[in-house]
C-alpha cells in the first residue's frame, strides 16, 4: 500500500475542516493531473485524458472523517462537544481526543467517563449521547481552558494509533472512512496517466460527505461526469455476527446493491459483476443502512450513472477501524479493469440495462 494512504489517514479533518487533508491531496494530485478542478464547497479532482471523446468517470472518495466541534466550555474547563457525523456517545467514552487549532496545534483531552467507584448501588444512568460528553484537557476552569487555546468552533479528532496487526494482514487507524477512497482515486489516476484509456478520469475527494453527502452534489455539478464510482468504507458486521450481505475482512470488494438513498442502477452492476467475474476479482454484495456520495451524484443535472464500490471496514464511525489489505487490492484491481472498459459503446450498453 503506498505511503499517500497512512499520510491522509494521520491528517485530521472534520466536516468542514478538509483543509488540511486537501492540502495533501492536492500536492499529490498536481505531479499527474492534467487538470485540477475545485468547487467552492472545497472538493477537489484531478483529471487525466481530459480531451478523450469517450465518457467522462469520477472515481472519488471524501476527505472528511467523523469528528467534533467546540461549542463551549464549563466553568470547571470541561469542554462541550458537537459531534460532526454519526457518533454514539458510549463508543467515544474514556477515549484520547485532541483539539485543533487551525494551524494544527494540538490540545490533548480525554472523554469524561465516570469509574465505577462513583456509581455503585445508584440506579443505572441512561447512556450519554455524543453531544453530552465533555472533553477533559486538564484544564482547571472556563479561563485556564482559553489561555490553552480553546475556542469555540475548533475541530476535535480522536488520536490516530496506526497499527499493523500480528498477521502483517490487516491495518488498524482512524478515518479509513474515508481517506481511503482519496487515496484510492489517486492510485488509478496514477496508474492511468500517460496511459490510453478509452474516456476522461478525475479523481480526487469530496467534502462534508460525513455531515449529509454535501459536497458530492456540488462536485458532481461541477465535473458533469457520465459515472461516478464512489470508494468509501462500509461497516463490516463479520466480528457480531452478521449474515451474507453484511460485509466481511477478506472477501472481497464490496457491491453496494441497496441503501436507503440509492438502489444501485441494474446497467452498472451487470457490468461491475461480469468486469469482476472475467478477471477473477473477489467480491461480495453488501447492503447497508447508510449512504454515500453515490446517492447525491445520481441526482445531479439529468442524472449521472452511480455506483459504490465498497471497501470492508470494521468499527468505522469509532475512533479506530480495521481493513484488510487483501481486500484493498481487490478494489484497486476491479477499478483498474473497470476504467479500462469505459467507451462509449460500454456506456450506452449500461444505461440499456435498466
Amino acid at each position: 500500500m503506498k505511503k499517500l494512504y497512512r499520510e491522509l489517514l494521520e491528517i485530521p479533518g472534520a466536516p468542514s475542516f478538509e483543509s488540511h487533508v486537501k492540502k495533501h491531496l492536492r500536492g499529490a494530485l498536481e505531479p499527474i493531473a492534467e487538470e485540477i478542478l475545485e468547487d467552492r464547497l472545497g472538493s477537489i479532482f484531478g483529471g487525466i485524458n481530459i480531451n478523450s471523446k469517450g465518457p467522462r468517470v469520477v472515481i472519488a472518495g471524501h476527505m472528511d472523517e467523523v469528528g467534533a466541534m467546540v461549542t463551549g466550555i464549563t466553568e470547571e474547563g470541561l469542554v462541550k462537544m458537537k459531534a460532526l457525523g454519526g457518533m454514539k456517545g458510549d463508543v467515544f467514552l474514556s477515549q484520547h481526543m485532541i483539539i485543533y487549532t487551525d494551524d494544527l496545534e494540538e490540545i490533548p483531552g480525554v472523554t469524561a467517563s465516570k469509574p465505577p467507584h462513583l456509581t455503585r448501588g445508584k440506579k443505572e444512568e441512561k447512556p450519554l449521547t455524543f453531544d453530552e460528553l465533555r472533553l477533559d484537557i486538564g484544564a482547571e476552569s472556563k479561563e485556564h481552558a482559553e489561555e490553552l487555546g480553546v475556542k469555540i468552533g475548533q475541530q476535535i479528532i480522536p488520536r490516530n494509533h496506526y497499527t499493523v496487526t500480528a498477521d502483517g494482514k490487516k491495518i488498524i487507524s482512524k478515518a479509513w472512512d474515508d481517506r481511503f477512497g482519496c487515496a484510492m482515486a489517486v492510485d488509478i489516476l496514477e496508474e492511468f496517466a500517460g496511459k490510453d484509456i478509452p474516456c476522461a478520469l478525475y479523481g480526487g475527494g469530496t467534502v462534508q460527505e460525513e455531515a449529509g453527502l454535501r459536497g458530492a452534489k456540488t462536485a458532481t455539478y461541477m465535473l458533469d461526469p457520465d459515472i461516478f464510482i464512489a470508494v468509501d468504507c462500509s461497516p463490516c458486521q463479520d466480528s457480531f455476527g452478521g449474515d451474507e450481505i453484511s460485509g466481511k475482512l477478506n472477501e472481497g470488494f464490496l457491491v453496494r446493491f441497496h441503501d436507503p438513498n440509492q438502489i444501485m442502477h441494474r446497467g452498472m452492476k451487470k457490468h461491475i459483476e461480469e468486469v469482476a467475474e472475467k478477471h477473477g476479482i473477489q467480491f461480495q454484495y453488501y447492503h447497508s443502512k447508510g449512504g454515500t456520495d453515490a446517492a447525491r451524484a445520481q441526482l445531479s443535472r439529468s442524472g449521472v450513472l452511480v455506483a459504490t464500490v465498497g471497501m470492508p471496514a470494521r468499527y468505522i464511525h469509532s475512533t479506530t477501524s480495521m481493513i484488510h489489505q487483501n481486500d484493498y487490492e481487490a478494489v484497486r484491481a476491479v477499478l483498474k479493469e473497470l476504467v479500462k472498459t469505459f467507451d462509449k459503446e460500454t456506456l450506452e450498453t449500461i444505461k440499456k440495462n435498466v
